[in-house]
């Protein structure tokens, strides 16, 4: 698609524009009033996200829709006009009728993010249908069989990246269990001026080039002003032997990014009003492209009562990070007539979206500083605490193995070929609490070219935040704190294990399942209303969103009791998480990471239920 003003392969992006301007955006940043003129957008929003659209029948179509988030005009992929897309409010036991229109010059579509539906529904192109060409209309129809907070996004190239998404609502059948005075929605995106395929390249070629953070000089002396000269040279001398980067947290970051709520620039300042003393559910939704959020509102206690659409016990939290893809619901309850600030930091801390409740518009609150940037650990990269082999395969101990970055000569037992959909034994039960576990790596290759980490031990913790949320004073949100308020219908054991390893060599920007890109993969298969348990272990230092379509992903407690469902289930570096799949839904299927370039780059594959 063409883009206005694109920047030159490698040169530092928006270098004309000012720091503040590029974190901030411009206060009326946002899709343009004209397709045919460039002028100023509206000032920050109050009220819904984006035009509502009910009912049972819409008409969708696709486009492209001049925008300026920075002071550099360029070219969005919209629905209708709109940035994000018009908020689709449907009820539960409805059917639904989409009929989405292509005006771009390319083939486009809409994936129903954690919507169950037919499999030639659910708009993966060359995997469920066929995708939608230029002038064409595809007519989506499908039954509402749940209710909750879910989104829609383009899985075509990169139209996510460049605007084609956006919220839904599904009203429940009964009246809701917690019962709110307002409704919000609070999508989280991030926007880059750049050609995403621009953006695309230079990670292929230079994987760090929008890291910021990267070890220095000046961090080694503070380091060594904090803690001493003998540690610090040490620690340095320990990542510079296993040639890995401690501050890989994002490979993309507000280097080039200006990260938007609603749609809105932190300067936008999108606003949702509310009276003191109102009950306010806040829907929060990751719709960015590959931005983990950490968010929290200082002042008001957040408590979370839904995850993925589906309700949960409600848990009393300070902060909370969202996936990408993620969604959670919150309310809050404000008593005084002030503004608040919504603070959505990313992960790596380049960057924030920002957004207000207030009584009244064009009321604001004191923005935080970004917290600091928090190293990974031993823990994040596969190492332990004791000498190697001294941790019993699922227990709770701990040791300190060192890890194997990929050796292509190292001896694993019991070596396997990718066969993705082979059964396994069923392990040993591990502790309640979860701890650090060996873990063998059965596949070969996993010690290819395309895997450069092997770690001896992983984490079967839920309750560790992650990094640059632990230990840092505020409540915040774990999986360890999510229960589902009901049990899944199919509750059976499951009668086979699937186990998929997250791989990756970031120096050559490659991204796979068990060493294995998704053009060299077989699909995985399952049988029809068989139950399964999927194993993933994250072999990476990175953190990962995995996405499974059209069937729900029972996540388990570290000794395999049913904790919470949900469609999108991220894994720390170095995490062995479990979940059973009830596979309910003849068809093809995705399943992939939602860091939108790890799956472009190979993480993804097709799961097959006959």
């Amino acid at each position: 698609m063409p883009r206005i003003g694109h920047d030159t392969p490698f040169a530092a992006p928006r270098a004309a524009l000012s720091r503040r301007r590029f974190v901030q955006g411009l206060a009326t940043g946002g899709a343009l009033a004209s397709l045919g003129a460039w002028r100023s957008a509206l000032a920050a929003s109050t009220g819904p996200a984006a035009t509502e659209l009910r009912g049972t029948e819409f008409h969708l179509e696709i486009g492209e829709t001049p925008v300026n988030f920075t002071g550099a005009a360029r070219i969005a992929t919209t629905v209708n006009g709109q940035l994000p897309a018009p908020l689709l409010r449907w009820r539960e036991g409805d059917t639904v009728t989409l009929h989405v229109t292509n005006r771009l010059r390319e083939q486009t579509s809409i994936h129903w993010h954690g919507i169950l539906l037919p499999s030639d529904m659910d708009g993966v192109p060359g995997l469920s249908f066929g995708g939608i060409d230029p002038g064409q209309t595809f007519t989506y129809r499908f039954p509402v069989r749940q209710s909750g907070t879910y989104w829609y996004h383009s899985h075509s190239g990169f139209q996510e990246q460049t605007g084609l998404y956006g919220a839904i609502v599904i009203d429940p059948h009964h009246p809701p269990a917690i019962a709110a005075d307002r409704d919000y929605t609070v999508l989280l995106s991030d926007w880059t001026d750049e050609d995403p395929m621009r953006v695309f390249n230079k990670l292929r070629v230079m994987p760090d080039y929008y890291n910021g953070i990267q070890p220095s000089v000046q961090s080694l002396s503070a380091d060594a002003q904090a803690r001493g000269w003998s540690p610090a040279l040490s620690e340095r001398l320990m990542w510079e032997q296993m040639r890995m980067n401690p501050t890989d947290l994002a490979d993309v970051s507000g280097a080039t990014y200006t990260f938007l709520t609603n749609g809105a620039t932190p300067a936008g300042n999108w606003t949702g009003l509310f009276k003191p003393g109102e009950r306010i559910r806040l829907r929060f939704i990751n719709g960015s492209a590959m931005t983990y959020f950490d968010v929290r509102i200082p002042g008001l206690k957040m408590t979370v009562v839904a995850a993925d659409g589906q309700d949960v016990r409600p848990v009393d939290i300070e902060e909370f990070r969202v996936g990408v893809a993620e969604t959670y619901d919150v309310i809050v309850e404000p008593k005084d007539a002030r503004a608040y600030t919504i603070f959505s930091q990313a992960m790596d801390r380049s960057g924030y979206a920002r957004a207000t409740l207030a009584p009244r518009a064009g009321m604001q609150a004191e923005v935080p500083e970004l917290d600091r940037v928090q190293w990974l650990g031993m823990m994040d990269m596969g190492m332990s605490h004791g000498a190697p082999g001294d941790v019993p395969a699922d227990t709770g101990a701990s040791s300190h193995g060192a890890m194997n970055h990929g050796d292509a000569h190292a001896k694993h037992p019991k070596a396997a070929t990718d066969a993705t959909d082979a059964t396994h034994a069923m392990p040993a039960t591990p502790s309640a609490q979860g701890g650090m576990v060996q873990v063998k790596h059965p596949y070969p290759t996993e010690r290819g070219v395309g895997n450069s980490m092997l770690p001896d031990v992983v984490s079967t913790r839920l309750d560790d935040p992650g990094v640059g949320l632990r230990d840092n004073g505020r409540r915040v949100l774990t999986y360890a704190d999510l229960h589902s308020v009901h049990p899944p219908e199919d509750n059976r054991a499951p009668s086979r294990e699937i186990e998929l390893h997250l791989t990756g060599n970031m120096e050559r920007y490659m991204w796979s399942f068990n060493g294995v890109k998704f053009s060299d993969a077989k699909p995985i298969l399952l049988r029809y209303g068989e139950r399964v348990r999927f194993v993933l272990v994250n072999d990476t230092m990175m953190t990962h969103p995995i996405h499974l379509h059209g069937l729900w992903s029972d996540l388990e407690s570290p000794d395999g009791a049913f904790q919470v469902r949900k469609h999108t289930i991220t894994l720390n570096p170095a995490q062995r998480l479990s979940y059973r799949v009830s596979a309910d839904a003849r068809g093809r299927w995705a399943y992939h990471c939602h860091l939108l370039y790890h799956m472009e780059a190979g993480m993804f594959r097709a799961v097959v239920v006959e």
